[in-house]
């Protein structure tokens, strides 16, 4: 006999079990089912980016960056420190550590919100009267049944046609988080925010780290200027970044991984490495999901088909996050799950695409909300541009980092902040100060406007915005 609840949602990741507490909140009587484990074989809730994602990234780029001061600036301070030495494991611990304190976190919050927690795969099994039955696949099987479904079942990683990931040699985000020693030669396929990422994270380190990247242009989703901004950086800290290469043949090995590929002049070249790192991208994971069953549309790309509220093609059943179109964020898919909850409770939920902020937290920062000015150029927009350099932020001095600069992109005739983009240090913070101002569609006068702490990083976002209008208060 079936366990019967309100709504069930199917992944805990951040759509998921953002989308369940918010329905318990309101009310309703809520299942969530996830089956990723941890190293014991007990729950780990929070999905890609609380296990092999976001949260254990962050952790590694923490503590790589504290090795790197201490070797390359503490002197700076006057701080002599002798020889430093880094303990990979000890390293490696600490990020598990990180990983499951925010596990632990999510299992209390679905015990402090009355949301049944159901540790297994969930797949759809059949459509009942009023609504679905799904089954869960733990250490005993288990159906329950609710009217409302939520899908949330997130992305795994895009492997190179014909190389599958070991996790020993060739390593997907996963395996790259996991890393026991610091290879001496590092490569990369792809310069996006995983590739970036963990290869700044080893470089640090010091492997020899190789970025190869198909595309002829460096971040080609981010605002020209702030690219070639960073490009600089990467290339000056020694992160070798490789543009319109073809990859060939890729061989693992015993003593590493070989890749043979044609260099921007169709130059043939070959990389020998000892770990080899893919991040060419997600593919949403439906896998196991059973949508067959019940009649689940999905598109060419196994994404579920949703339209503009999350609701797929079946009554009573959504879709959030990673599995559905639109940027694979984590933020994304919580507003995504937080705004299916409150539809189903007869609320107006809201996801506005347009403000939804990105980072790259590679150092310097990278940080983006709005439209590029390459793509109000293409759109005909007619804007002003500011921009605001941290080499003239007092702030930024004091703390011995200078790179980069914010950029506001503003409305021509109106003034309304169209984009805001930044590279340099704390970008992930700074962003947030954009984010709102868009969703109140502020001016750039009314930034300009308003008072910021003196010295602040937030002064050079100020000072961006005065510029809009050729102004300056010269801080």
């Amino acid at each position: 006999m079936s366990k019967q609840f309100d709504v069930i949602v199917i992944g805990a990741g951040p759509g998921g079990y953002i989308a369940a507490i918010r329905a318990a909140q309101l009310g309703m009587n809520v299942a969530c089912i996830d089956e990723w484990k941890n190293a014991s074989g007990g729950a780990a809730p929070g999905g890609t980016c609380t296990n092999v994602g976001c949260i254990p990234s962050k952790a590694l780029l923490q503590s790589s960056e504290h090795f790197e001061h201490a070797t390359k600036h503490f002197a700076e301070h006057g701080i002599s420190t002798g020889k430093v030495t880094m303990d990979v494991a000890t390293m490696i611990g600490r990020k598990d550590a990180v990983v499951k304190q925010n596990n632990d976190g999510i299992l209390y919050l679905f015990k402090k919100n009355k949301v049944s927690f159901f540790h297994g795969r969930g797949s759809f099994a059949r459509a009942v009267d009023g609504g679905y039955e799904v089954k869960v696949a733990g250490k005993a099987e288990e159906l329950l049944t609710a009217k409302q479904v939520i899908v949330a079942t997130g992305s795994n990683a895009r492997a190179l046609p014909g190389v599958e990931f070991d996790e020993v040699n060739v390593l997907s985000n996963d395996g790259a988080l996991a890393i026991g020693a610091v290879p001496k030669k590092l490569g990369v396929i792809g310069s996006g925010v995983i590739g970036l990422e963990m290869g700044s994270v080893w470089r640090r380190l010091g492997a020899d780290v190789t970025v190869l990247e198909g595309l002829p242009t460096f971040l080609g989703a981010v605002d020209e200027q702030v690219a070639k901004e960073a490009k600089k950086a990467f290339d000056k800290q020694g992160l070798k970044i490789e543009l319109g290469v073809k990859i060939g043949e890729v061989k693992n090995g015993k003593k590493g991984v070989s890749i043979a590929y044609a260099n921007a002049k169709g130059e043939e070249r070959k990389l020998d490495v000892d770990k080899l790192i893919v991040s060419i991208g997600r593919v949403p994971n439906t896998t196991g999901l059973n949508p067959e069953a019940v009649g689940l549309q999905l598109d060419e790309r196994g994404a579920i088909v949703v339209d503009a509220d999350c609701k797929t093609n079946l009554p009573g059943v959504w879709a959030v996050g990673d599995v559905v179109r639109g940027p694979m964020l984590a933020h994304k898919a919580e507003e995504e799950g937080v705004a299916v909850a409150e539809r189903i409770a007869g609320q107006h939920g809201h996801v506005n695409f347009n403000t939804i902020p990105w980072v790259i937290y590679t150092s310097p920062e990278i940080a983006w909300v709005g439209r590029t000015e390459q793509q109000l150029k293409a759109d005909g927009v007619k804007y002003k541009a500011g921009s605001f350099p941290f080499l003239a932020n007092g702030r930024a001095r004091a703390l011995g980092d200078t790179t980069g600069f914010v950029k506001f992109l503003a409305d021509a005739a109106t003034d309304e902040i169209l984009g805001v983009h930044i590279v340099g240090p704390l970008a992930s913070e700074l962003i947030a100060e954009a984010v709102v101002a868009m969703e109140f569609k502020a001016s750039s006068e009314d930034i300009a406007r308003i008072c910021h702490a003196h010295p602040s990083l937030s002064e050079a976002t100020k000072e961006a915005a005065l510029a809009v209008d050729k102004r300056t208060l010269n801080f």
